[in-house]
């Protein structure tokens, strides 16, 4: 298994690598697309959607995609957009994980489908503007959930006692919440540090945050979207748990599925671009 996990990492790596760092900005864009589509898929799987109508909802994600690309959204959506899916993770989350795993399924399988592909393709709409604005940018934003994840999963280790949503996610506790947000802190300090440095092809999230917002602002912004992350791994979890499935399916051997991959980061996509275009207009 470990094998399996560190050679899907690898390959993947090299892929996304590739089309990171390519010239042009659409092969980026259409692994991507490719990618959040079968996550379109899984999420509906995990809905009760019948295979066929499984696929099409992917593909639905895949070509509201393509229809956003082909009108230039990726280089400037409109502002509202990151502020609407904001409101609508933050009121989805609290309604979602109040009522439980038991009453999700409860919920119209329509709207859950519809959700779910909204909210996949302005994650992908969000991952596609952060490159534009540069890759020193993206990756920071990249960085910040899976800093916030890491420091969360060591700390809660260490100092775990209160369980966070223990019917969702026995495993999270508020120290681990309290230890990813204390190492998100930490990695934008020394990214600001290495951003005043060495001038990268943009600046980071961290940089444009302190530069408009202080330092407190910042922290807040950060401890926003650290709580953020948490909601989106929970929000999986509770799907998962209420479909009885371990993973979302099994597209990367090792690993899971791709919404087992990116569900911390569907929240944050989004927030970090709200943040971005509010702290520029201050």
């Amino acid at each position: 298994m470990l094998r399996q996990r560190i050679a899907t990492a690898l390959v993947l790596l090299a892929i996304l690598g590739w089309a990171l760092f390519a010239p042009p900005r659409w092969p980026f864009a259409l692994l991507t697309l490719g990618m959040i589509a079968a996550a379109g898929w899984e999420w509906a799987r995990l809905n009760q959607a019948q295979p066929v109508l499984a696929v099409g909802i992917g593909v639905a994600v895949a070509l509201g995609g393509l229809v956003t690309l082909a009108g230039g959204w990726q280089n400037e959506a409109p502002p509202l957009l990151w502020w609407l899916m904001v409101g609508l993770w933050g009121a989805g989350s609290v309604v979602a994980l109040r009522s439980g795993p038991a009453a999700w399924p409860q919920l119209p399988r329509v709207a859950r489908w519809v959700l779910g592909a909204v909210g996949l393709w302005a994650a992908w709409l969000a991952l596609t503007h952060a490159r534009v604005v540069g890759i020193n940018f993206m990756l920071s934003v990249l960085c910040l959930v899976w800093m916030a994840d890491i420091a969360a999963y060591f700390g809660g280790r260490a100092f775990g006692r209160r369980k966070l949503a223990p019917s969702i996610s026995p495993g999270k506790s508020w120290e681990g919440v309290w230890s990813g947000l204390v190492g998100v802190l930490v990695l934008a300090a020394v990214w600001v540090a290495l951003d005043r440095r060495y001038g990268f092809d943009s600046p980071s999230l961290y940089t444009l945050l302190l530069d408009h917002l202080g330092i407190v602002g910042m922290a807040l912004a950060l401890a926003t979207m650290a709580g953020f992350s948490v909601v989106g791994d929970l929000i999986e979890s509770l799907v998962k748990r209420a479909a009885g499935a371990k993973d979302s399916s099994r597209l990367l051997p090792g690993h899971g599925g791709v919404l087992d991959r990116v569900d911390a980061l569907l929240p944050v996509l989004p927030l970090a671009l709200a943040f971005t275009v509010t702290a520029r207009g201050v």
